[in-house]
Order: C-alpha cells, then sequence, then structure tokens
C-alpha cells in the first residue's frame, strides 16, 4: 500500500515536470529568432567570463605553470593572511576607498545635473552638438588621456601653468606632488565619463509626459521647481538602480590610468588594490597572491552591493532585485 501511495505521489510530478518540458520546447521553438540574437552574447559571456571564474582556485594554491591551476598545492587562506598582513595592506585599502568615494561624491551628480541642464536646451541642432561634444572623452583612451594630462599638467610647457603664471602664480607640477594626485585622477575621470553617463539619465528624461511640464506651467512653476518636482522624482528610480551599481564598483579603481600617472613620489597616495594586484601578480609573477588579492576585491564589491540593495528596498522600494 506504502509503494502505491508513493507512486501516486511521485505520478503529478513526472507529469509537470513533462508538461514543463513541452512548455519549454514549444517557448523554444516559437522564439527561436530571438534566442538565435541573443546566442552570441550568452556565449561571449560563458566563454569569457563565467569559464574562467575557475580559475580563482589558485588563489588558495600555491600555483605553479608546470603542474597547472589545479596540480598546485593546497594552501587554503594563506595569501589573503599573508595580504591582511602585509604592511601595503593599509595603505592600498585606504587609497581605493578615498579615490572611490571622492569619484562618486563628484562624478555621481554631475551627470545627472548636466542631464537636466540638456534636457532644457530647446534648440535641437544647439542640444546635439553639446551632447556629442560631452561624449568624444569617453571615446578617448584611458593611454592618450594620461598623455593628455602629463602634457596638460607640465611644469614648463603646459597650458595650465602657463595660465597660473600669466596670473602671477607659480608652476606646479601637478603628477609629482602627492597633494594633486587624487585631484587630477578624480577630475579627468568626471571630465572623461560625464557625457556618457547622463545618457541613462536623458533616456529616462524623455519618457517624462509633458503633460506634467505644461500643468506646472500654468500653476506658475519656475523651471528650477519643475526641476525639483517633476523631473527629479521622475527619474528617481534611475538613479537609485544607477548609484546601486556605483557602490558595486567602489573597490575597483581601473590600474590603467593609476599605472600609467603614478610614480614613486605618489605612491603613497596613489597605490590602489588594483594596481597592487598587477604589480604583485604579473609583474612580480606570484600569481595565487595576486589571485587571492584581486578575489577578496570582488567579495568585498559583492558585499557593497547586496547591502546597497537591500538599503534601497527598505529605503525607497526600489531595488536591483
Amino acid at each position: 500500500m506504502e509503494g502505491k501511495t508513493l507512486k501516486k505521489q511521485k505520478q503529478p510530478l513526472k507529469k509537470r515536470t513533462a508538461a514543463w518540458g513541452k512548455r519549454l520546447l514549444k517557448n523554444m521553438k516559437r522564439d527561436k529568432a530571438l534566442l538565435l540574437i541573443i546566442l552570441p552574447v550568452v556565449i561571449h559571456y560563458l566563454v569569457f567570463v563565467y569559464y574562467p571564474m575557475y580559475g580563482n582556485i589558485i588563489a588558495f594554491k600555491k600555483y605553479s605553470a608546470v603542474k597547472g591551476i589545479m596540480g598546485g598545492e593546497w594552501v587554503g587562506f594563506k595569501y589573503f593572511m599573508q595580504f591582511f598582513n602585509s604592511p601595503y595592506f593599509t595603505r592600498v585599502l585606504k587609497n581605493t576607498l578615498l579615490i572611490s568615494v571622492y569619484s562618486i561624491l563628484w562624478g555621481f551628480p554631475i551627470p545627472i545635473i548636466f542631464a537636466l541642464m540638456t534636457n532644457d536646451l530647446k534648440h535641437g541642432v544647439y542640444k546635439r552638438v553639446v551632447q556629442a561634444v560631452s561624449y568624444i572623452p569617453y571615446f578617448i583612451s584611458t593611454v592618450i588621456i594620461c598623455g593628455m594630462l602629463v602634457n596638460f599638467l607640465s611644469p614648463s610647457s603646459g597650458i595650465i601653468n602657463s595660465v597660473i603664471k600669466a596670473l602671477g602664480g607659480e608652476p606646479i607640477n601637478f603628477l609629482m606632488d602627492p597633494k594633486w594626485f587624487r585631484t587630477v585622477f578624480i577630475a579627468s575621470g568626471v571630465w572623461q565619463g560625464f557625457g556618457w553617463s547622463a545618457i541613462v539619465y536623458l533616456a529616462a528624461l524623455t519618457g517624462v509626459s509633458q503633460d506634467l511640464y505644461e500643468a506646472a506651467r500654468v500653476d506658475g512653476a519656475s523651471k528650477l521647481q519643475q526641476v525639483f518636482h517633476i523631473s527629479i522624482p521622475c527619474i528617481l528610480p534611475t538613479v537609485i538602480v544607477t548609484f546601486i551599481m556605483q557602490i558595486g564598483t567602489l573597490m575597483s579603481v581601473g590600474y590603467e590610468k593609476i599605472i600609467l600617472l603614478y610614480n614613486p613620489v605618489t605612491l603613497d597616495v596613489a597605490d590602489v588594490i588594483s594596481s597592487y594586484t598587477y604589480r604583485t601578480g604579473l609583474v612580480e609573477g606570484n600569481y595565487s597572491f595576486g589571485s587571492a588579492v584581486g578575489l577578496f576585491n570582488s567579495a568585498i564589491n559583492l558585499l557593497l552591493v547586496i547591502f546597497a540593495n537591500r538599503l534601497s528596498r527598505k529605503v525607497s522600494e526600489v531595488s536591483l532585485w
């Protein structure tokens, strides 16, 4: 009797599974054109994003190029503890957080302000020109940007110091002065990315009903009041989602621009986790240690995203998931 009862209980599950499989095949046949369109993207992520993740195992092994990823000796959290006990741990963590926090404080609101200002431009040609000019720096490679900074900030022939000398001041060697490194790095990053970042907010503003603005104008609302009471509330969900994504990159200061601009004089204020990982992992050939540092950095970013998403859901009921 018990066997028959179990058989009856399993039967509906098998039927549900079979029905689900049939529906899935039916939907795949129906949407095969859409599936073919996204197939290259899926393959790209599987091959170049998810498949390489297994290589993170070398963070817990004594990696040897001869033995391969799976053949090294298991050492557990040895390299993590080595990083935490390193005299460079406090320095790189502090520099990473300071550069990231300052970048968000200055770089996050500027694209929003720019989008709000650009949205109010009525002349179509002028508006398109302003947008195109603001996008251009984003498409300039990091190497060229750093070369431009070196030339512009040169104490002898740079345009910035030429203006300072014309106004009666003394030239400043910006890239050799630790007090100026973070300012130069963050300001150039904001200049390079604010136009491109504003596209998301401009797209959100185009979805705002013009009837709201017309009703506000009829009620006598000024431009500033329309911005604060219509534009900003309407794009607030987009702003929150973008902010959560920015929090997720708090520990991810790119090493390319850092290593192109820093020098032994500014190393104490410029060395971040990514540049330290590059230097110890690739330059010095300590791949396991570099992988452990990078894995720690990624884990912190994941926790920050989860925290920011949960906080946003509680405060504003807007979240990524």
